[in-house]
C-alpha cells in the first residue's frame, strides 16, 4: 500500500505526468503516466494506491505508450496488420499488449487488411511494372489473408496486365535489336515471369511482337555474324565453317538462316 504525495507534469512532455508515491515503509516510488491513463483512474495527490492498482495503471500506460506507438508508425502509409505486430514486438511490446492495441486500432479503423490489400493493389499496379503473382507474393509476406488478396488481385484486369506486359517487352525489343528470335524470346518471358505475369498475358504480349521481331532476324544474324566472321576468319575452310555455325547456332539462330549467311559471305568474298 502507498499513498500518491505529487503529480507534476514531465519537463519533456506535456502529456505524460511524473506520480511519486510513498509506501508505508517510507520507500519512494515514481512512476510516469500518459494524461488518459492519470484521467482514466482518476489519480490526484493523497490518493491510496495498493500493488494490484498499481500494476493496473502501469499495465494501462502500457498499452497506451504502444498505441501511440502504432498511431505514429500508420502515419506514414497504411500498413498490414502484420507489419504492425512485427513492428511493435521489434519494440519490445509483450503479446497481450499488441493483441489489445489491434484490438483498438480495428475499432477506429486504423487498421484494415482488407482495405489495405486494395489500396496496395491500386499503387502498384499503377506505379510499377509489376505483374499480379508477384504482387500477391509481397502481400503474402505482408500476412494479409488469402480471402482478401484474392479478391484484390482480382481488380488487376488482363487488359491492364497486358499494357503493363506490353511496355516492358517494348523497352526489350529496343534493348535487344541484336539477338535472335529465339534467344531475344526467350529472355523476354524469363522477364516477364520474374515480373509476375501469368502465360496467357505473355503469349498475348508476345504474338505480335514475335512477328515484328522475325522481321528484324536477318538484320540481327548480320550483325552477329560479321562480329563472328572477324574473329574466325583466320581458319580456313571447314574449320572456319563448322566455329561460324557454332557461334551463331548458340546464339540462338536457326541452321537454315545460318547456311544463307554463309552463302552470302561466300558470294560477297568471290
Amino acid at each position: 500500500m502507498g499513498i500518491i504525495t505529487n503529480i507534476a507534469v514531465q519537463p519533456n512532455s506535456h502529456e505524460r505526468f511524473r506520480v511519486t508515491m510513498q509506501r508505508e515503509n517510507g520507500e519512494i516510488d515514481v512512476i510516469t503516466v500518459d494524461q488518459d491513463v492519470l484521467l482514466q483512474f482518476r489519480l490526484k495527490k493523497g490518493m491510496k494506491i495498493d500493488e494490484e492498482l498499481l500494476q493496473e495503471i502501469v499495465y494501462a500506460d502500457q498499452v497506451k505508450k504502444t498505441y501511440n506507438q502504432a498511431l505514429h508508425f500508420l502515419s506514414h502509409r497504411m500498413r498490414s496488420e502484420h507489419e504492425v505486430i512485427h513492428h511493435l514486438a521489434k519494440r519490445g511490446a509483450p503479446e497481450d499488449v499488441i493483441a489489445k492495441v489491434l484490438h483498438k486500432l480495428r475499432e477506429n479503423k486504423y487498421v484494415d487488411d482488407r482495405e489495405f490489400a486494395f489500396a496496395y493493389v491500386r499503387t502498384q499496379k499503377q506505379t510499377t511494372a509489376k505483374g499480379p503473382y508477384v504482387i500477391r507474393k509481397e502481400l503474402e509476406k505482408l500476412g494479409v489473408a488469402a480471402e482478401w488478396i484474392e479478391q484484390s488481385i482480382a481488380m488487376y484486369s488482363f487488359d491492364e496486365q497486358v499494357k503493363t506486359a506490353r511496355s516492358l517487352c517494348e523497352k526489350a525489343r529496343k534493348q535487344r535489336a541484336k539477338q535472335s528470335l529465339r534467344q531475344w524470346k526467350y529472355q523476354v518471358e524469363q522477364l516477364l515471369y520474374r515480373k509476375g505475369f501469368p502465360q496467357e498475358v505473355i503469349d498475348q504480349v508476345l504474338s505480335p511482337e514475335r512477328d515484328a521481331k522475325e522481321e528484324q532476324e536477318w538484320e540481327a544474324l548480320e550483325y552477329q555474324g560479321r562480329k563472328a566472321h572477324r574473329r574466325y576468319e583466320k581458319y580456313d575452310g571447314p574449320v572456319y565453317e563448322q566455329k561460324m555455325k557454332q557461334a551463331l547456332y548458340r546464339k540462338g539462330f536457326p541452321l537454315e538462316m545460318i547456311e544463307q549467311f554463309l552463302n552470302k559471305l561466300k558470294e560477297e568474298k568471290d
